[in-house]
């Protein structure tokens, strides 16, 4: 299962990712990874989920940005909640390659039984149709 959280900077979806990530840790039996670019949920994000920084991995672009987490799936069986806070950060500004890159989350998501929730930042308009239903606004 795939959802983006979509909103204007400000909007509080790092708030609603924070508690997400809180949740998914209490209801899981397995474990909550929170990828974010910088370090700035370490405080915020339970300790018992595994908190990640893209910037230690070099990761910049959808097509690494989804080869990483297709290994952090396949390195570990019992991730259960992926949570992303700077989506478009990460990945690059690029909506066609954005929306290809979740069709693959989706196929990922389906193989693995893995939950992924990723944050952007954009104006609902801006979000390719294909991708409606999969996007919750904010």
């Amino acid at each position: 299962m795939v959802t983006l959280i979509v909103g204007k900077k400000g909007t509080g979806k790092t708030k609603k990712l924070i508690n997400l990530a809180n949740e998914a840790v209490e209801a899981s039996n397995g474990n909550v990874v929170v990828i974010e670019k910088g370090s700035k949920l370490t405080y915020d994000v339970t300790h018992k989920a595994r908190l990640i920084d893209t910037e230690q991995y070099s990761i910049s672009g959808f097509d690494t940005f989804f080869g990483f987490l297709s290994g952090l799936c396949a390195g570990n069986y019992d991730v259960t909640d992926v949570l992303v806070d700077s989506t478009l950060k990460i990945g690059g500004q690029d909506f066609a390659a954005f929306s290809e890159f979740i069709e693959k989350i989706n196929i990922l998501a389906a193989k693995t039984e893995t939950k992924f929730t990723f944050l952007v930042s954009a104006d609902e308009s801006q979000i390719p149709t294909s991708l409606a239903g999969v996007t919750v606004k904010i």
